[in-house]
């Protein structure tokens, strides 16, 4: 068999490239792909070069190929079916790797796919999971009155789970006024930075900007927390710290999937949690977040295209030909 993939060869330079691939062995399953996304934030910045060496290593991911900057092979959002190997032939399945046309993993890296699921939602499952993960994390209660800064995916999943909390007061904050209507379907308010209100419980960050983080430090009222989902890479950030920071006694507390909160360690573990996270996926409202697709032929072209600042798509589905 031969499978192709894509390859970031060098800092803004995406390609497909192919290479054999063996049968599965023993305990092993070989998928064929129907689907993948582009988890936009993070892809973008390893397409640009922007992971610093020193997080090399935690920054890799599951079945990843090559070092960073490159040439690398980077990705985490996968929906196929079995085609072959230890599984049920033809079930639906997640897993967390590149984007590739078929791949033969351990059978213990796929979860099967809900039947009220479409595989072509299950590609949020990546970001839900991180959506989840922070809610956790912010220990959000009934009433709260929480403001999200980010209108990105990652961003707009948070909201969706906390304007589900009953009594939960839920404002998507973002400078994109096109972001009203993703909010007013998925439960939330909305506001243009400048006009969000303050005194929040809790405020999540989730726009990968230092613009936006110095936004959700304004919303949170005293003794409040921001939960801080974005990742800057080689950025540096500058905060107001001598502003209302110490007055008001605010707390910033970094949220990251790959860890899962304390309190929540002795009885989760993450096949539990994506398993969670699939069942959640079956709620339709959530296709709104798929804004863009496209064939996995031109995913070079529009990696480069996703990665370019200020750009307006959620989430880009790539579709796989050939597959069924």
């Amino acid at each position: 068999m031969i499978a192709r993939a894509l390859w970031i060869v060098s800092p803004g330079h995406a390609a497909l490239r192919t290479a054999p691939l063996a049968a599965p062995g023993p305990g092993e399953v070989l998928v064929e792909t129907l689907h993948s996304g582009v988890s936009r934030g993070t892809e973008s910045l390893v397409f640009r070069g922007g992971v610093p060496l020193s997080l090399a290593e935690q920054m890799r991911c599951p079945f990843q190929e090559g070092d960073f900057p490159g040439p690398v092979k980077y990705g985490y959002c996968s929906v196929g079916r079995i085609a072959g190997g230890a599984g049920a032939i033809g079930q639906a399945v997640f897993c967390l790797h590149p984007h590739q046309d078929r791949y033969v993993v351990p059978a213990s890296a796929v979860t099967p796919i809900p039947d009220g699921v479409p595989p072509a939602r299950a590609v949020l499952a990546a970001n839900l999971e991180t959506a989840l993960n922070a809610t956790w994390d912010a220990r959000v209660g009934p009433g709260d009155r929480v403001a999200v800064v980010g209108g990105g995916v990652v961003g707009c999943l948070v909201g969706w789970l906390v304007a589900q909390i009953p009594g939960c007061a839920v404002t998507l904050v973002d400078i994109n006024p096109r972001r009203a209507a993703v909010a007013a379907a998925l439960g939330m308010s909305f506001a243009a930075p400048e006009a969000a209100a303050g005194g929040q419980d809790i405020v999540f960050h989730t726009s990968g900007a230092p613009a936006g983080l110095r936004t959700a430090l304004g919303l949170a009222g005293r003794e409040a927390e921001v939960i801080e989902l974005s990742w800057y890479g080689t950025q540096a950030v500058s905060l107001p710290l001598g502003a209302r920071f110490h007055p008001y006694r605010l707390s910033i507390r970094s949220s990251q999937v790959g860890t899962i909160p304390p309190h929540r360690q002795p009885r989760w573990d993450f096949r539990r949690r994506l398993s969670v996270v699939l069942g959640l996926l079956a709620d339709p409202v959530l296709d709104t977040l798929i804004d863009s697709s496209g064939l996995f032929s031109a995913l070079p072209a529009d990696l480069a295209r996703l990665s370019e600042a200020g750009g307006d798509v959620l989430c880009h589905r790539v579709d796989y030909q050939g597959v069924s």
